[in-house]
């Protein structure tokens, strides 16, 4: 059986990736199965209850040599813990190559779209399968997720058109109300514990010299109500260091994303990061917070910037 998962910390993009993918492998007669690897996130959480479908379970410790599938990721600090010693058979991302080597051919899927749902939707179609009204859901739901409903400068037409596809089939007739939807559930963060928060969308990036890099924690909070995070920032500045000294790393940044704005203000640990930011990106921070002005992509606007910093010569 091939175990068919997305990256730690999932998002609704690594859920419903996972979920669809090995949907379209098991009609296309490949014995496959999704996992999580980790605690769904409150968007996914929304998403999952409506369309009444029960989370993948967790993926248990897989013995040397078990058959696997990666969606949206490919990075080893990403995925899970053994994955060296796993046989990655087939990958389908959106992200840039990461370190993945494999002992032999994998099937690789990879396009700069903003959203592996997208490029789901286009397997579907190149098989000549049509997309069941529930995964045409999940699919809908990842891209307006991971593309903040077309803000992210990461959106593409592939994005658009994929999403116009996808509705009428999902039964979803105001898109844009679905979205705010989304993410008023993913906002809705009550009493949740700061480094809960912190590593909802948190991801470990390894920058500089291959042979001995810095790792760096850049996490994420997409909200629709940034004053809330803000009257949290004692606690989650404290979470932060605690998770700077649990997971090792020479740096951690916390961007708080305002979906609506389209803003991104960023805490700063210490003089460390602080540094940092001012010399990459050329601001600075006061009360142990940067404004990124409009940088509200981890993908394509963050982690490409620190990349040249650490690596000016690459």
């Amino acid at each position: 059986m091939l175990h068919v998962f997305g990256h730690t910390n999932p998002d609704t993009d690594a859920i419903s990736a996972a979920l669809v993918y090995a949907s379209l492998l098991r009609r296309q007669g490949v014995e496959a199965q999704a996992f999580r690897l980790g605690h769904l996130n409150f968007e996914t959480e929304f998403v999952l209850k409506e369309l009444g479908v029960e989370a993948p379970p967790m993926l248990p410790e897989l013995p040397a040599g078990t058959a696997v599938a990666l969606v949206d990721h490919n990075e080893s600090a990403q995925s899970v813990s053994n994955l060296a010693e796993l046989s990655v058979k087939r990958v389908v991302d959106h992200h840039k190559l990461g370190d993945l080597t494999t002992a032999n051919p994998p099937y690789l899927r990879f396009e700069p779209v903003g959203c592996t749902g997208t490029l789901l939707l286009k397997l579907h179609r190149e098989a000549n399968l049509d997309v069941p009204v529930q995964d045409a859901k999940l699919l809908l739901s990842a891209i307006l997720s991971d593309t903040l409903h077309f803000r992210s400068p990461t959106t593409t037409q592939d994005d658009r058109e994929a999403v116009e596809f996808l509705a009428p089939i999902a039964g979803i007739q105001d898109v844009e109300q679905y979205a705010l939807a989304m993410f008023a559930a993913k906002s809705d963060l009550g009493d949740t514990p700061a480094e809960t928060l912190f590593r909802m969308d948190y991801k470990v990036f390894p920058f500089g010299d291959p042979a001995k890099p810095q790792e760096w924690g850049l996490g994420v909070i997409e909200t629709t109500n940034p004053a809330y995070v803000f009257g949290r920032q004692a606690e989650l500045l404290a979470a932060m260091d605690t998770v700077k000294a649990e997971d090792g790393l020479s740096g951690v940044l916390l961007s708080v994303v305002d979906i609506l704005n389209e803003t991104n203000r960023t805490f700063i640990l210490s003089a460390t990061e602080e540094k940092v930011m001012q010399e990459a990106f050329g601001v600075r921070t006061q009360g142990q917070v940067a404004d990124l002005g409009h940088r509200i992509s981890r993908k394509k606007q963050i982690v490409p910037v620190l990349e040249k910093y650490f690596s000016p010569d690459a």
